[in-house]
């Protein structure tokens, strides 16, 4: 069973950043790397009265997709190693805030069965 937990949310000055991170751990295995066999990790959000959104993607070999809105300040990376998938967002908007999810196991228009429990993210103005 695996389970997806975010970190690094919190309350920003528009124009600050952020780096959210999303840690994969396995209860049958505690093998390091193996969400590399997950193919698709993605970050998706959602804003109060909003529905959920894709914010970015990535495969297992690196092919990254973005919304449009976040193109050209948020970066998705994922180290397999440390089963760790990251969300690095600069130049935020208050229109980003959000509680941001992990996502695994979809692809890059179906979110997959594994979600984090989310991270709030607060931009103010």
């Amino acid at each position: 069973q695996v389970q997806l937990a975010e970190s690094g949310g919190d309350l920003v000055q528009a124009g600050g950043s952020l780096r959210l991170s999303c840690t994969a751990s396995d209860l049958a295995f505690s093998t390091s790397g193996f969400i590399f066999s997950i193919n698709v990790m993605a970050w998706y959000r959602q804003a109060p009265g909003k529905q959920r959104e894709l914010v970015a993607g990535i495969t297992g070999r690196g092919r990254i997709t973005y919304s449009d809105s976040v193109k050209g300040r948020f970066t998705i990376s994922r180290d397999n190693a440390k089963n760790t998938v990251y969300l690095q967002m600069n130049s935020l908007k208050p229109e980003d805030g959000a509680v941001y999810f992990c996502n695994g196991g979809g692809d890059f228009r179906t979110p997959g069965d594994y979600w984090g429990q989310g991270t709030q993210v607060i931009v103010s103005s």
